[in-house]
């Protein structure tokens, strides 16, 4: 099970390396944000079966036509569960911000740059889900690639994938160039 967990838990350590600082943000209103997260969570709750519902955010508020979140729940809820799966999964690693280096970021620069090529992925992927202008065979393409990604170890995997799934449905290099235009 630790190894299905790891790249969540990665996404998650993401998801957190890229949010606002406190001091810039006090509310945050792309709720693309915390939707993406609660899939996460989701996804993590159905893969171990636990339910990790609670470090999800729970007050959303509706401010000037929109709704926000506080960053400071954010960032309290997302480190809450980073250190959980830490606790659970990962005890004989390194400590999440301990200010040592982790194991998987430190094995080589090569793979700390694949995860974040995987993270970022999958990050654009969510975004373009979330956004109404997609025709069912692209959505039907970008999900096919996002439940595939935690299985994806290297960029040329990756690549291999993308490719495999298009040819599947059908799409060609003017339709997958259309979707990730001005993406990554």
């Amino acid at each position: 099970m630790r190894e299905k967990v790891r790249p969540l838990y990665l996404e998650l350590m993401g998801y957190l390396s890229q949010a606002p600082s406190l001091e810039h943000s006090y509310y945050l209103s792309d709720e693309t944000l915390w939707n993406q997260y609660h899939a996460t969570i989701d996804e993590l709750n159905n893969l171990t079966n636990k339910n990790y519902d609670r470090f999800k955010i729970s007050n959303i508020l509706g401010r000037n036509n929109r709704q926000e979140i506080a960053n400071s729940e954010y960032r309290n809820k997302l480190s809450g569960l980073i250190m959980r799966l830490y606790g659970e999964y990962f005890p004989d690693e390194p400590q999440p911000f301990s200010g040592q280096p982790s194991t998987v970021v430190t094995q080589t620069n090569n793979q700390s740059v694949q995860v974040a090529i995987l993270l970022d992925f999958q990050s654009f992927i969510d975004k373009k889900l979330y956004s109404a202008d997609l025709e069912e065979k692209e959505k039907n393409f970008l999900q096919k690639i996002k439940d595939s990604l935690p299985n994806i170890k290297t960029s040329v995997e990756l690549v291999g994938l993308v490719i495999s799934i298009a040819k599947d449905l059908g799409l060609n290099i003017e339709q997958i160039l259309k979707l990730f235009k001005g993406g990554l």
